[in-house]
């Protein structure tokens, strides 16, 4: 999958003291993901990967650990066997900030 504008952004540390997306805002990101899910509170996007084993899943999963590193930006995942799936919020704003759809982005470039 090509990058988007998103997935060439890098992420800026946020400490607080911004408000979250509203849905608005998450919606337009949205658009520039590939099938990801946005809560119904719109406090967090997630998504769920399928793989053929659980060593291909945890190879995935290691992949995205060192995008979340790189960006000092980091989901929760949740790895079974075959699945990963990733959900993003920025805990210090309780809610969305761009770090989660660029994070997302630069998880859908991975292919």
């Amino acid at each position: 999958m090509p990058m988007t504008e998103l997935a060439q952004k890098t992420c800026v540390a946020c400490e607080g003291g911004v408000a979250p997306l509203n849905r608005t805002e998450a919606e337009v990101l949205m658009r520039q993901l590939n099938a990801w899910h946005l809560s119904g509170d719109a406090r967090w996007i997630s998504k769920e990967f399928t793989f053929k084993d659980f060593k291909e899943a945890i190879a995935f999963t290691n992949k995205v650990a060192d995008i979340a590193e790189a960006q000092g930006h980091h989901p929760d995942l949740q790895v079974r066997w075959g699945k990963v799936v990733i959900e993003l919020t920025t805990h210090a704003i309780k809610g969305l900030s761009q770090n989660d759809f660029i994070i997302a982005a630069k998880v859908d470039a991975l292919g």
